[in-house]
């Protein structure tokens, strides 16, 4: 790694402390700074807390399992946009271009509209968003005589477009009173009732896809190039895009189980990370995710901080991520120029 890049990754990881030291601290019940360094000493230490009892259940049973959960899915879904937009070669991919995000959705309405509990509403979630990519896929192989990138995107515009009337016939048929408020909220994203056996279920998983994805980020580089040319370099190009739309999906399914819906991570993050590393995917891999990780932590403390009630997430990473990524268009644009 170049030094910007050894630099850049390390202030992004310090930001990320920082922001989770703050995350943990605020709120509707205060945590003072020395608390928290008690409480985080005894943790490592093994000693007792030494704080009141009220603090130790806001950190270790409320914020803190939010705060990683907004850690692990905003590094998930971050490193699932960078892998897909490398994939695809077109930085207007996001996660959910092959219509895991929208599988998610359905089988997450499916379980509230038949009243399961939620650990129930998360399988299905994640069972379905997997299910939607492998049928994307599946699609896709019977299609031939096209190109593959091409018929992948087009396969996955068509069956997310189907799963979307699903959804919106679920809630046509919803409870107006119960059903219906619940779907919405789901359907805009929060971590508001994230568990601490929530975040470490699916903690497993996001490693076990980001496995391949991370020990193979060389030979994923070469995806951006034409199939010929990668082919020529010694890479099977079908068989690399398999491994990064199944990594790319279960950690995106894997992070929609928990948080819902939310947008914009995938999309933006990938592009800041670019500019700070460059196209490398063995550097942008890492930068993707730290940014992404410090990304969501700082909108979701955003979201519980800024007004009297919570703010879904799906809407606030729309007005901090739309600025944002127009901001960042317009700066590459001169820098292109």
């Amino acid at each position: 790694m170049t030094f910007r890049s050894t630099l850049a990754a390390l202030t992004a990881f310090l930001a990320v402390v920082a922001l989770a030291l703050l995350a943990l601290s605020v709120g509707r019940y205060p945590v003072a700074a020395g608390d928290l360094a008690s409480l985080l000493a005894s943790l490592l230490t093994g000693a007792a807390p030494g704080v009141d009892a009220t603090v130790e259940t806001v950190i270790l049973q409320i914020r803190g399992p939010r705060v990683a959960a907004a850690i692990f899915i905003g590094a998930a879904l971050a490193a699932a946009g960078a892998a897909y937009q490398n994939m695809f070669r077109n930085p207007l991919v996001s996660p959910d271009i092959l219509g895991v995000s929208a599988g998610a959705a359905v089988g997450a309405v499916l379980g509230i509209f038949f009243s399961l509990n939620a650990i129930m509403i998360q399988s299905l979630a994640f069972a379905f968003g997997l299910g939607a990519v492998g049928l994307v896929y599946v699609t896709a192989r019977f299609v031939r005589g096209h190109d593959p990138v091409l018929v992948l995107v087009l396969a996955g515009v068509v069956i997310g477009s189907l799963l979307g009337a699903c959804v919106a016939l679920f809630k046509v048929l919803a409870d107006p009173y119960n059903q219906l408020p619940a779907i919405t909220f789901w359907l805009l994203g929060s971590i508001a009732s994230t568990s601490p056996e929530a975040v470490w279920s699916a903690l497993p998983l996001m490693l076990i896809a980001l496995a391949p994805l991370w020990l193979m980020r060389w030979r994923i580089n070469l995806l951006s190039r034409d199939d010929e040319e990668a082919r020529a370099l010694g890479v099977e190009t079908g068989r690399m895009r398999f491994v990064v739309i199944a990594g790319a999906t279960l950690m995106t399914s894997a992070a929609v189980a928990i948080s819902g819906v939310i947008g914009w991570i995938g999309l933006v993050i990938p592009h800041f990370a670019r500019l700070l590393v460059g196209p490398d995917f063995r550097r942008l891999l890492p930068a993707s995710m730290l940014l992404g990780a410090g990304f969501l932590l700082g909108v979701d403390t955003l979201a519980r901080t800024v007004a009297r009630i919570e703010i879904p997430l799906g809407v606030l990473t729309a007005f901090v991520g739309t600025p944002l990524f127009l901001w960042q268009l317009a700066t590459a644009r001169r820098s292109w120029q």
